[in-house]
């Protein structure tokens, strides 16, 4: 019995996943403040370039 419990490998997928999440978390958790810089910085560029796109096109 202890053998075939041992085996037994069913909802080792569903704990990959939970494992995974969880270092994804963390990463998020330790480079917060670097992955806010980088989204405000890409939202910035978009909202000064923006400008530029709409003026140049014409329908």
């Amino acid at each position: 019995m202890l053998k075939a419990f041992w085996n037994d490998e069913q909802g080792v997928g569903i704990i990959e996943i939970i494992l995974i999440l969880v270092v994804l978390i963390m990463l998020i958790v330790i480079f917060r403040e670097k992955i806010t810089e980088i989204v405000e910085k890409a939202f910035s560029n978009i909202t000064k370039n923006g400008n530029k796109i709409n003026s140049n096109l014409s329908i």
